[in-house]
């Protein structure tokens, strides 16, 4: 058989992968996996970031809402525990720098819940006995107590991590996240967001104390109107119609509510008229008249009650018809335990005017002297008797002096809130200033209304145009006309 001389085609058999390749798809199949398993971590991730957003902007929009601050509170330790993934969370605010409050709970398991309860009171109840046998407290103190004591307490059985509350910088109390997994890691993490809700929380608190303050502020203003119409009321709305003088007042209070007092009071009551309802006294030309001004040591409420209470004691005093120091006498007697309670003191001028004699008899408890204008001479004189400040003695004396006037003579009692107004350079008007204004106004003006404008206006002028007056100024002019 003849062979052929072509050659044979061979056709090669396909080859077994190597080693090399195999690793290649194993890499590949580890990377698309890891891949898969990354991208499972980021939505992991996402989704928890998500969570975590969501409860913080619940915590935002309860903040923004609720005008009830325990309804926050209650908030505050389940937020603290679910971006933490802890089981449980605890507020506890301090009062007074030295008791500790437990004031909200929340734990996913009931009895564990009930546990930690009992242990946190428990703790306060030792932080409260510890804190009266010590003199220095400090919210410190109390944080630094607080934690020790929980972890003797509680041991190995729970993991529980603490963050200050603070408002203006200052702790006022502690919020803790607890654990019982044994893996639990308190990581910086979680220990930003239960700071986030520690301060959310603190900004809750900062915000209730700023209403209270706000409506307790609201409440004193309203106090404080009333007080005013009150006192507005029981001065004299007018001057009364006295025969042969002309008479003219006035009371500037620093505040809403002053301690200047001043008063008309007729001596025969027996006539009383009725307007609207209003017991109001009848102005008798020719019966004689008290003329009485005062300053109670101090400004504000306190003071404004005193004068209310030094009203009505003399007003019961006039109807006694004493001599003005026998009067002054008997005032001292009866304010002295309540001035000597209240730790204040009166000044008080009282004289009584008679319209047939135009005698002016007078006593004076350490007040400034009213300066006296006399016509015939043109020269100022003070009219004063000694005796001290109602309420320094309960024995104090009094004397008695009497002048008698003539037509144009012109007298004003004042208060030292004229003679102590200061002006932007820290000068004092002072009595110089006061004797030369009045003096002018005796010579060039017609009535006693504009001599009480002008002593007035002097003083603004003095003072400039920023009011540094810290004293109520009470000013009465009276002219004898015939």
């Amino acid at each position: 058989m003849e062979q052929s001389n072509e050659a044979m085609t061979v056709i090669p058999f396909p080859q077994q992968p190597s080693d090399k390749s195999q690793q290649e798809l194993n890499s590949e199949a580890e990377a698309v996996s890891s891949v898969v398993a990354l991208k499972e971590l980021v939505a992991s991730l996402k989704k928890e970031q998500n969570k975590i957003q969501d409860l913080l902007s619940s915590l935002g929009f309860a903040l923004r809402s609720f005008s009830n601050l325990n309804q926050f509170l209650e908030l505050t330790p389940l937020m603290a525990a679910r971006v933490t993934d802890a089981i449980g969370g605890v507020l506890v605010l301090y009062k007074n720098d030295t008791q500790v409050s437990l004031e909200q709970i929340h734990c996913q398991k009931a009895n564990l819940g009930r546990e930690v309860r009992r242990t946190f009171e428990k703790v306060s109840y030792q932080i409260d006995i510890a804190t009266h046998k010590i003199t220095s407290k400090s919210p410190k103190l109390l944080s630094n107590l607080l934690d020790d004591k929980l972890k003797q307490e509680l041991g190995d059985q729970l993991k529980i991590h603490g963050t200050p509350i603070l408002v203006k910088n200052v702790e006022q109390g502690r919020l803790y996240v607890f654990s019982v997994d044994p893996e639990y890691q308190w990581t910086a993490t979680r220990s930003k967001l239960v700071q986030l809700v520690a301060d959310q929380t603190a900004v809750a608190i900062a915000n209730h104390e700023l209403t209270v303050e706000v409506r307790s502020k609201e409440r004193q203003d309203r106090e404080l109107e009333i007080a005013s119409e009150i006192q507005l009321r029981l001065l004299p709305s007018q001057c009364p119609k006295i025969e042969g003088i002309e008479i003219s007042a006035r009371c500037k209070t620093a505040n809403r509510v002053g301690g200047d007092y001043y008063d008309f009071i007729p001596t025969n009551y027996d006539r009383i008229r009725h307007h609207r309802g209003m017991a109001q006294e009848q102005e008798s030309p020719l019966v004689p008249w008290s003329i009485v001004i005062g300053d109670v040591m101090g400004k504000g409420v306190p003071a404004g009650l005193i004068m209310t209470m030094t009203r009505g004691m003399l007003r019961a005093e006039v109807l006694n018809r004493n001599s003005p120091a026998r009067i002054m006498q008997h005032l001292n007697r009866v304010m002295y335990a309540d001035l000597e309670n209240s730790n204040r003191f009166v000044s008080m001028f009282y004289s009584e005017y008679d319209p047939k004699t135009r005698m002016l008899s007078f006593t004076n408890a350490a007040h400034n002297p009213p300066l006296w204008w006399e016509a015939s001479s043109g020269k100022l004189k003070k009219l004063d008797t000694w005796g001290m400040l109602i309420g320094l003695d309960v024995d104090s004396e009094y004397e008695d002096d009497q002048v008698i006037l003539s037509p144009g003579d012109t007298i004003i009692y004042y208060t030292d809130g004229f003679t102590d107004a200061v002006n932007p350079n820290g000068g004092r008007f002072d009595e110089e200033n006061l004797c030369a204004a009045f003096e002018w106004g005796c010579k060039n003006l017609a009535t006693t209304e504009e001599i009480l404008d002008h002593l007035f206006n002097k003083v603004d002028r003095f003072m400039g145009k920023t009011d540094t007056s810290k004293d109520d100024m009470t000013l009465i002019v009276m002219r004898v006309s015939s």
